[in-house]
């Protein structure tokens, strides 16, 4: 483990000295993700404020799914990026010098490029999120603990996601529309699942869970969830990382290097 985290810190670094490298266009990145998180924040506002109650939630509660969506969001953005270049990779066939050496494919075409801008996004947002935790009066340790559960529930849900991207691409070659795919349907998720009707409700909490990685920690925390749904959260996140490793593994027996 920690030969990994040297080498993903090592990664970052890089990373973030090309950033600094323009400036202007880091400074436009940061304005860009502010502009579009106040943007969604005022739009928020302005429907609860119209509607008085979203799908039964206040105001507070429905700022809380929002800032839960973007928790899990930006973490996975800040450690995912690579998988948005991962098919110039294969297609050049630079994947086949990721085969041979001695750090493992998955953890490379995966982590290979941590966006440390999101990281600087990350702090405020965790701190927004403390402040509406006071705010709606959670103060139960119990439950804190089982949000912070089911927020890593969540993470484990988009690392799956991003694998089987990873061995979509190895395959096909294909991946830009899947990666877009998945931003626009887990984006569902900026909001309480319930706000959507049967069987769509169902749909993206089961079949494509939305609901089980957004809206389940924040329903946790104020006490709308079972402990069967909670239970049920963590053993499919699990099974979901089990089938994605599975789909890499099959993935890399199809590959046909570049010099095949």
């Amino acid at each position: 483990m920690k030969k990994y985290f040297l080498v993903w810190l090592k990664f970052a670094i890089l990373g973030f000295q090309t950033q600094l490298a323009l400036p202007s266009a880091l400074f436009i990145f940061l304005l860009g993700k502010l502009l579009r998180f106040s943007v969604f924040t005022f739009f928020i506002i302005i429907l609860v404020d119209k509607t008085k109650a979203l799908a039964g939630y206040n105001l507070d509660q429905t700022i809380f799914f929002f800032l839960s969506f973007n928790l899990i969001d930006t973490v996975s953005q800040l450690l995912f990026r690579e998988v948005y270049r991962f098919r110039q990779a294969v297609v050049l066939g630079n994947f086949d010098f990721y085969l041979i050496k001695p750090i493992h494919p998955l953890f490379r075409a995966l982590m290979g490029g941590p966006d440390l801008i999101d990281f600087i996004t990350l702090i405020p947002l965790v701190l927004a999120t403390i402040v509406f935790m006071n705010r709606l009066e959670i103060n139960n340790l119990l439950s804190i603990m089982i949000y912070i559960l089911l927020l890593i529930s969540g993470f484990i849900i988009a690392l799956a996601f991003h694998i089987l991207v990873l061995a979509l691409a190895v395959i096909t070659t294909e991946i830009d529309h899947a990666i877009m795919m998945y931003r626009d349907v887990v984006g569902m998720g900026r909001f309480p699942i319930d706000i959507y009707r049967e069987p769509l409700r169902g749909f993206l909490t089961f079949i494509i869970p939305v609901g089980i990685m957004m809206s389940f920690p924040t329903k946790a925390i104020l006490g709308l969830l079972s402990w069967q749904a909670i239970v049920y959260a963590l053993i499919f996140s699990l099974i979901m990382l089990y089938l994605s490793f599975k789909v890499w593994d099959y993935s890399l027996k199809q590959y046909s290097s570049a010099s095949s």
